[in-house]
């Protein structure tokens, strides 16, 4: 099964995929920041800084990159 037919069986059965999505990616910003949670997930930073924002998230500083110097 791929995501994009649970998807589909998911919202034929009435559960509000997009809200759901949406609302456990804030919950993951809080404890990660954006850029790392966007590259997991394969998400755009943009996308994510977008939604850590919307729910007050704390990683403001980080700097994505390698820091191995």
């Amino acid at each position: 099964m791929t995501p994009d037919t649970l998807e589909i069986r998911l919202r034929h059965l009435g559960f509000p995929t997009q809200r759901g999505r949406a609302s456990a990616i804030r919950r993951l910003v809080l404890q990660a920041p954006a850029p790392v949670v966007a590259r997991m997930l394969g998400y755009h930073d943009d996308t994510t800084a977008q939604l850590a924002a919307e729910a007050g998230g704390t990683w403001k500083r980080y700097a994505p990159g390698d820091h191995a110097r």
